[in-house]
């Protein structure tokens, strides 16, 4: 697991909008010298390990053969295995974040931008949640992430730059990054 990866791609298969087929996506990033590709259902996420060959900024590299190849703008986080197997072991919400569902996991898109967020941890959310981790936020959504203040708030704060997945989703990922 250590040398697993996994691509975030933000608004990719959510609705009608940013369709990409999954088989392509897996096929552009292996065609990018990424190995052990594999994708998490059709949502957006690929995991992958990076050999020495490879050099460059996977979550850059892949974001502009997304654009240039199947034509589709998206923001591309890149997290490494130890990243997110830390995001959900350490959940500091776990007490209270009762339906994993409703819990999401925004990862930044690079770990200076968790100051972004920081002011928003002096306002008063209940019976919403936030917490802040080195390279993610979590976020309880009590009534739901559609109608919640905090997703809304903290998706502004990162200027729409972040990308979140439920917890559910990434102990998926978690679980497919350490088969890799």
């Amino acid at each position: 697991m250590i040398d697993a990866r996994v691509a975030l791609l933000r608004g990719v298969n959510v609705g009608g909008a940013k369709r990409i087929a999954m088989a392509d996506l897996r096929k552009l990033v292996e065609n990018l010298g990424y190995r052990n590709v594999r994708t998490l259902l059709n949502s957006g996420n690929v995991v992958f390990t990076v050999s020495r060959a490879v050099s460059g900024d996977p979550a850059i590299r892949i974001e502009k053969a997304i654009e240039a190849r199947l034509g589709v703008s998206t923001r591309v986080t890149v997290l490494t295995g130890k990243e997110v197997a830390a995001a959900v072991r350490d959940n500091p919400l776990a007490s209270i974040a009762h339906d994993p569902a409703r819990l999401l996991v925004m990862a930044y898109p690079e770990p200076k931008a968790r100051a972004l967020l920081e002011p928003l941890l002096a306002e008063r959310w209940a019976p919403e949640a936030l917490s802040l981790g080195a390279r993610v936020a979590y976020l309880w959504c009590a009534g739901g992430i559609v109608k919640s203040p905090l997703w809304t708030a903290a998706n502004r704060s990162l200027a729409s730059a972040g990308t979140a997945r439920n917890m559910t989703k990434m102990g998926k990922l978690l679980a497919l990054m350490e088969a890799s």
